[in-house]
């Protein structure tokens, strides 16, 4: 069986200057190892808030490295140095809009601000990229969300095999 390879990219001047520990990257990866059973290998980098730089990260994971799914974290906000959406919209040649417009729902039962959020999930060739919040409980929150979708999506774009924990996670295949 083909080991995926899954790309995190956290989106942080704070975390790329090395001033605080990268909480969201960490969250991303032990939600991801709780999910899957199946082998898989991590392709992690954190990034500073540049457009151009989140760009070339997104393009050489997805054309590069071969990774599957490339999960972002971080500038998903209105503020002006958050701009992971125009670099993912940038780099994708077709948009899911699906996966923000869930997020955002989710994330409204909880918080209020959740309609400020800006996450959004395209595909570039044979990678599915998708932007998550920066809040590691907003992360787990959305992956609970949109994950049962993943592994279906990935099959779908012919790539590596997700199997699940279905104890913690069940992904939605159609019966054949």
């Amino acid at each position: 069986m083909e080991k995926a390879k899954i790309g995190i990219v956290t989106v942080s001047d704070r975390a790329s200057a090395g001033i605080y520990e990268d909480l969201s990257g960490k969250a991303i990866m032990d939600t991801l190892k709780e999910y899957l059973v199946s082998q898989w290998e991590a392709v992690y980098e954190v990034i500073p808030d540049e457009r151009e730089q989140i760009e070339a990260t997104l393009k050489r994971m997805a054309d590069e490295d071969g990774c599957s799914l490339i999960v972002t974290t971080g500038g998903t906000g209105p503020a002006k140095r958050d701009v992971t959406p125009e670099a993912t919209e940038a780099v994708c040649d077709r948009m899911m809009p699906g996966f923000g417009e869930l997020m955002r729902q989710v994330s409204l039962q909880y918080v209020p601000t959740a309609i400020l959020s800006r996450q959004t999930a395209g595909l570039r060739a044979d990678s599915l990229i998708v932007n998550l919040p920066g809040k590691p409980k907003s992360i787990r929150e959305c992956l609970d969300a949109v994950f049962p979708a993943i592994p279906y999506c990935i099959d779908l774009m012919e790539g590596p095999y997700l199997e699940c924990n279905e104890a913690v996670i069940k992904p939605f295949r159609p019966k054949k």
